[in-house]
């Protein structure tokens, strides 16, 4: 198998979650240095594929500024990202059958690498998922999924696995490790005032 190209990959930001550690606000429009960090993940991630989705679950007409198909969970009640993973696999397998692999970013992590991809495609050769690393340690929603696997997915959801990690090691998966705190995450106030001066 060769590595695919970047016309050959989707990417999907994932912004469904509930955000209870910033309060319940929506983390895709909270602002670092006048941009949302929603706004900061999609130039991060545009340039690195061939199209860009949004999986979230709110109501999409507050997204449609951004541009991007708004994909809400497909399964479950807020079953975590492996759900809007799905969701993600789901539209492509329907809409794009072309597109044989899809990227996943969280909207939350502002400085993720702009190479990431084109590494993780790289490392894909001889393996069924690659997924990013920081110091040997595994950063599972930075993953890089075949769009095939969207039906094992839905059956695993369906018998109780929500850590993307346990579903992604069932497969042969090569591991990209990047600099420490490329994949720096905003997950609270304080995290946000990091960023802010890390800007």
């Amino acid at each position: 198998m060769n590595a695919p190209h970047a016309t050959d990959i989707a990417g999907l930001i994932l912004a469904g979650g509930r955000a209870t550690r910033m309060g319940g606000r929506d983390k895709a429009e909270i602002e670092l240095a006048g941009q949302t960090l929603l706004a900061r993940a999609i130039a991060r991630a545009r340039p690195q594929v061939g199209r860009l989705l949004l999986n979230a679950n709110r109501d999409p007409a507050s997204f449609r500024r951004y541009g991007l198909p708004v994909l809400p969970d497909t399964i479950g009640d807020h079953w975590g990202p492996l759900a809007g993973i799905l969701a993600g696999l789901d539209h492509l397998r329907d809409t794009w059958p072309q597109i044989k692999w899809m990227a996943s970013f969280p909207t939350d992590s502002p400085f993720f690498p702009e190479d990431l991809v084109a590494r993780l495609a790289e490392a894909l050769p001889g393996h069924e998922l690659a997924m990013a690393t920081s110091r040997g340690r595994p950063e599972p929603v930075f993953t890089l999924w075949p769009v095939a696997i969207a039906a094992e997915l839905r059956g695993a959801l369906s018998n109780g696995v929500r850590k993307v990690e346990d579903f992604a090691r069932r497969y042969p998966l090569a591991s990209v490790d990047f600099p420490a705190d490329s994949f720096f995450n905003v997950n609270t106030p304080d995290d946000l005032q990091l960023a802010a001066k890390r800007l």
